[in-house]
């Protein structure tokens, strides 16, 4: 998209001769997710999760408090949703929402960022406790009354993962 900034005013054709039709096709490709409201590419997607976890990370040792959203206290789905929204996407309220909210995704394909939810059952509904994915196994979540938001290994199979989009 060089020829945009050139200080030679070129009619279209002539750019699309100069950088080739295969070189603004994609542009297009790549420009694309941008004009679309909601839609990320897969790079500003890992973009947005690595932020996201950065943001979780440095709330390390912030008192867990029920139903706080930050920026000091956190419940575990305050901490998620303050974090994702620091890296400029706005989550649901609850674990449960947020679950519903994220593309669903098999644990051999989760990537740091990703959020982990904990469930009791089979349903959306039976969603109980959500972290960020961390890599290693390990999640940074505000986990309950009396501890802090920590870096803490994931200490069940009954997790499901999904993917802020």
């Amino acid at each position: 998209m060089l020829a945009l900034h050139h200080t030679h005013a070129h009619p279209v054709s002539a750019r699309l001769s100069r950088f080739g039709a295969a070189s603004v096709l994609t542009a297009a490709a790549v420009a694309a997710p941008a004009l679309i409201p909601g839609a990320l590419s897969s790079a500003q997607a890992a973009s947005l999760a690595t932020h996201a976890l950065d943001v979780a990370a440095s709330k390390q040792g912030a008192p867990y408090q029920w139903g706080a959203t930050g920026p000091y206290r956190f419940d575990c789905s305050g901490l998620t949703q303050y974090s994702f929204k620091r890296a400029g996407k706005k989550l649901p309220r609850t674990a449960a929402a947020q679950y519903n909210s994220t593309r669903h995704i098999a644990a051999s394909s989760r990537r740091i960022g990703d959020l982990v939810f904990f469930h009791a059952g089979s349903s959306a509904s039976s969603v109980y406790h959500v972290g960020i994915y961390a890599g290693s196994g390990r999640i940074w979540h505000a986990p309950r009354t009396g501890a802090t938001v920590r870096l803490e290994r994931i200490w069940t199979s009954s997790v499901w993962y999904g993917r802020v989009r």
